[in-house]
C-alpha cells in the first residue's frame, strides 16, 4: 500500500492509515508489513510510533522524527493533552443525542485479542460521544476518547448496545453483516508541535 502523507516536517509525520494495514508489526510473518515499517523504509529510519490505530481502523496517525520529538509527543499522549476525534457508524440509533461512557478496560485473557470491562482490575477508560446523523437502522457518531485504551471505542460502543458496523471482534451478527469493513475513522487530531510548541490540527475526510 502506498503511503498517504498528510504532513511532514523536521520532527513530525502525519499519515492516513488505510483500514486493514497494521500500525506496527504484529506476530507472524504475514503481519510484518505495517504503516510504521513502511515509513521507516521509505521516509525516515528514525521515525517512531507515538500512538496506534487498530488494524481495521482508518484515518490519521502521527509519527515522530527523532528521539526528542518522540519523547515530547509521547508525553502529550500520556498526559492526555492531545485532542482526537473519530467518526463511527453504529448499529441502531441511541435514545439520547450524546453522552459519556466510563467503563474500565483490561485484556480478555480468555478471548484474545479482545478487551473486556472489569471494574476490579480494568484501567480507567472514558469516551465522549454525540449523534451526528440518524437513520432507521444505524447512526453516525462523533467520538472523543479521553483515554487511549486498546479497543476502547469499539468495546465502549458494544457495551451500550450500539456496536460499530463491520466490527469482527465486538459486533453481533446483524451489525457485522451491515458493512464490509470496520466503520471507524480517525478524523481529527490536535497537538503541540514538538519543535515549535504551537498547536497544530490535522483533519481527514471520513471515507464512509
Amino acid at each position: 500500500m502506498g503511503l498517504q502523507v498528510v504532513h511532514i516536517d523536521e520532527s513530525l509525520i502525519v499519515l492516513e492509515k488505510p483500514a486493514g494495514l497494521p500500525a506496527v508489526p504484529g506476530r507472524g510473518a504475514e503481519n510484518q508489513v505495517s504503516l510504521a515499517t513502511q515509513v521507516q523504509q521509505q521516509i525516515d529510519p528514525e521515525a517512531f510510533v507515538v500512538h496506534r490505530l487498530d488494524r481495521d481502523t482508518s484515518g490519521l496517525m502521527v509519527m515522530a522524527r527523532g528521539l526528542e520529538a518522540q519523547r515530547k509527543l509521547s508525553q502529550q499522549f500520556e498526559d492526555r493533552k492531545i485532542e482526537k476525534r473519530y467518526t463511527a457508524i453504529v448499529f441502531g440509533s441511541p435514545d439520547r443525542g450524546g453522552g459519556t461512557i466510563e467503563l474500565p478496560i483490561r485484556k480478555d485473557f480468555d478471548r484474545p485479542p479482545r478487551q473486556c470491562v472489569d471494574f476490579a482490575q480494568g484501567r480507567p477508560a472514558i469516551t465522549e460521544w454525540r449523534v451526528v446523523e440518524r437513520h432507521a437502522d444505524r447512526a453516525r457518531l462523533e467520538l472523543a476518547p479521553l483515554t487511549g485504551r486498546s479497543h476502547q471505542l469499539r468495546l465502549h460502543l458494544e457495551q451500550i448496545e450500539h456496536p460499530i458496523l463491520g466490527d469482527k471482534l465486538y459486533a453481533h451478527a446483524a451489525a457485522l453483516a451491515m458493512a464490509s469493513r470496520l466503520l471507524l475513522h480517525s478524523t481529527h487530531i490536535s497537538l503541540a508541535h514538538p519543535a515549535s510548541g504551537g498547536v497544530v490540527t490535522f483533519r481527514s475526510a471520513c471515507p464512509f
